[in-house]
């Protein structure tokens, strides 16, 4: 497993991080197989959506922070509930298929990690599967 750091810089934020995760698999010469991101915290998450139009990463922050926002009737004390109900929407881990090398995405999709509750500094886990 390697882990991998990143930064966040404002409260709900998608980062996209996919030439982060192509570099590590060309670093450690990963051809064949899957790998799996895992993020290990409670208030941030993963998620493979459209890269190519940054609108709408940004749509999703938006949508999710008025679907869910930092303010509501919740009863957990820490005041990030919130990101808590964020982080169970878009979920903790991922699964990329890895071809020749390469990550098997959509023309369009890219990985985001998604921070619902920043800024802070995170980890992702990025496990390979060699098939």
């Amino acid at each position: 497993m390697k882990t991998l750091s990143i930064t966040t810089e404002r409260r709900n934020q998608l980062i996209d991080i996919t030439d982060k995760i192509s570099n590590l698999v060309r670093k450690e010469g990963w051809e064949k197989g899957v790998i799996v991101l895992f993020i290990p915290h409670t208030t941030a998450g993963v998620t493979i959506n459209e890269g190519a139009d940054p609108a709408v990463h940004h749509d999703i922050e938006q949508a999710l922070s008025g679907l869910i926002p930092h303010h509501g009737p919740y009863s957990h004390a820490e005041g990030n509930s919130d990101a808590h109900i964020k982080t169970s929407l878009t979920g903790n881990s991922s699964m990329v298929i890895l071809e020749d090398g390469r990550l098997k995405l959509g023309t369009w999709q890219a990985i985001f990690f998604c921070e619902y509750d920043g800024p802070r500094s995170r980890k992702i886990w990025v496990q390979y599967l060699k098939s």
